[in-house]
């Protein structure tokens, strides 16, 4: 079995807990040794949830493997159901307590429990956490939706949203905004926020708007065979694409096609001044594949980058992301494997990366700047202010997303340019201190983005001089311009890089 630090996602029963998080009135009874209860930090500390998820663990241990580890389960459901009064339960089993393979539905379902009792088989050594959301979603609703009478007004289902997603909350917010917009009413948003009772009222939806495929594709598929309900395509995250989802969404619903549009400012701020000088930079993505698509549309159609590389972790999509990947003119990379990401951003060498945290981390080493446009992500990314990005606000968030990191960055820069004035050297202190505060003697600090790894000829040697010549150059090129000055030595017989092997390497590769 391959052990990692990192990974993208977790086994699929982390998945049924997000579905269940995101629910109320749901329990999710899970058969666990003692150990597996790790995933309640993933929602009481990265998503910073005021309660903890809605889940019972059998926390079996060793010295209950000899016996019958059934009845621990049996009265697990059974203490649940007494304790929380749930409307429905969803039972299943841990990757370690899949092994001793004690059948948790037919357990659950021979006790008889007066409320839906729904089994999970999700097979945790083939399949990951996105087919958990996605499988999990599809069982309750095809135990719970029925076709049934529509509603008087036109309405829709909003699907996808759980705990743990990217910015799930607000986007929500804003496509309701969108489907109002168009004289539609949301019937039910689901998962998140959602009862067991509410998703039997699916039925009565004209349509279905499919806001993250990854979770809710399967059981808007469902809908669409046993409800009639068509579900939409696209994915309103950017401005061509929140435009394309209202025309759309008119058409599936048969509605006027209007909206909104007053808040919308990403298309003035990236024609601006202020921003084109940005235009054309190369940016790397990687994420899961609804916001790597959708991003990869924002980042060359509305800010002006160039693709020079995407992919995506979930396999499950590999195959519209190899199509998408094709159109950009780049080579998919589908991997869960954060060292081969690493790698082929390297190889790349972009001015930017559009990732997950992972992304960010490896944009740290190899001093690329990166903008975190997808799950999964760490605390920072749950902000508490209004942040989605979907819909028209959404778009707006897009802009400042991705251009604060190259400007900030370009700031920086600016203070490299001019370190030898004596207001901007490190020996001037932090200007709020009043230049109280020197820095120590012994020379300048250098600086961390100079470098970009180990370098792959260890005699390789870079002279003062020249190393303070890279620094002149701009960050978001500073990397590459040092690989491609050390492959040119290398290449060369170099052993010291001086200012002139700079200059001439400069040369070779501006031909």
């Amino acid at each position: 079995m391959k052990l990692t630090v990192w990974t993208y996602e977790g086994p699929p029963h982390v998945g049924a807990m997000r579905v269940a998080t995101a629910m109320k009135g749901l329990h999710y009874v899970l058969h666990a040794p003692q150990g597996d209860t790790y995933a309640d930090l993933l929602f009481t500390m990265i998503e910073r949830r005021n309660h903890r998820p809605p889940v019972t663990y059998t926390t079996f241990q060793d010295r209950d493997l000899g016996s019958d580890t059934a009845s621990l389960f049996k009265t697990a459901c059974q203490d649940a159901y007494a304790r929380f009064k749930p409307e429905a339960m969803i039972v299943g089993a841990s990757c370690t307590a899949e092994l001793i393979q004690d059948d948790p539905g037919g357990l659950a379902e021979a006790l008889g429990l007066p409320i839906p009792v729904i089994a999970l088989e999700l097979p945790s050594y083939q399949r990951k956490e996105n087919f958990g959301t996605d499988e999990t979603f599809f069982q309750l609703v095809r135990h719970l939706a029925q076709p049934m009478e529509r509603t008087e007004r036109k309405s829709v289902n909003i699907l996808g949203p759980t705990a743990l997603g990217f910015r799930h909350r607000d986007d929500v917010t804003e496509v309701t905004a969108l489907v109002n917009d168009l004289g539609l009413d949301v019937n039910v948003v689901a998962p998140l926020g959602a009862t067991p009772s509410d998703l039997t009222r699916l039925g009565a939806a004209h349509a279905n708007v499919v806001l993250y495929p990854e979770h809710a594709e399967t059981a808007a598929r469902h809908l669409e065979k046993t409800c009639g309900q068509p579900w939409t395509k696209t994915v309103p995250i950017g401005v061509g694409a929140t435009r394309d989802f209202v025309r759309e969404l008119s058409r599936i619903c048969g509605v006027e096609t209007t909206s909104d549009e007053t808040r919308l400012r990403l298309p003035w701020w990236s024609a601006s001044v202020d921003s084109t000088y940005l235009t054309g930079k190369r940016v790397f993505l990687f994420g899961d594949a609804t916001h790597v698509a959708a991003m990869a549309r924002v980042a060359r159609d509305e800010i002006g980058f160039e693709v020079a590389g995407l992919g995506c972790y979930n396999r499950e999509y590999a195959r519209p992301i190899r199509k998408l990947a094709q159109e950009y003119g780049v080579e998919a990379l589908v991997s869960d494997d954060y060292l081969e990401v690493e790698q082929a951003i390297a190889a790349a060498a972009p001015e930017m990366i559009l990732g997950t945290q992972m992304e960010r981390h490896i944009g740290k080493r190899l001093g690329i700047p990166c903008a975190v446009i997808s799950a999964p992500v760490h605390v920072q990314d749950y902000p508490a202010r209004y942040s989605p990005v979907a819909g028209w606000e959404g778009a707006n968030v897009l802009f400042d997303t991705l251009v604060h990191p190259l400007v900030m960055g370009l700031e920086e820069h600016l203070l490299t340019m001019f370190r030898e004035d004596f207001e901007f050297s490190d020996a001037a202190g932090p200007s709020h201190h009043g230049g109280a505060h020197k820095a120590e003697a012994g020379g300048q600090p250098p600086d961390p983005r100079s470098t970009s790894g180990k370098m792959k000829d260890e005699e390789l040697h870079w002279a003062g001089a020249a190393e303070k010549e890279l620094r002149k150059i701009p960050f978001f090129v500073r990397g590459k311009a040092k690989r491609n000055t050390e492959i040119y030595a290398a290449e060369r017989g170099v052993s010291e890089i001086t200012v002139e092997t700079l200059y001439e390497a400069k040369a070779h590769y501006a031909r």
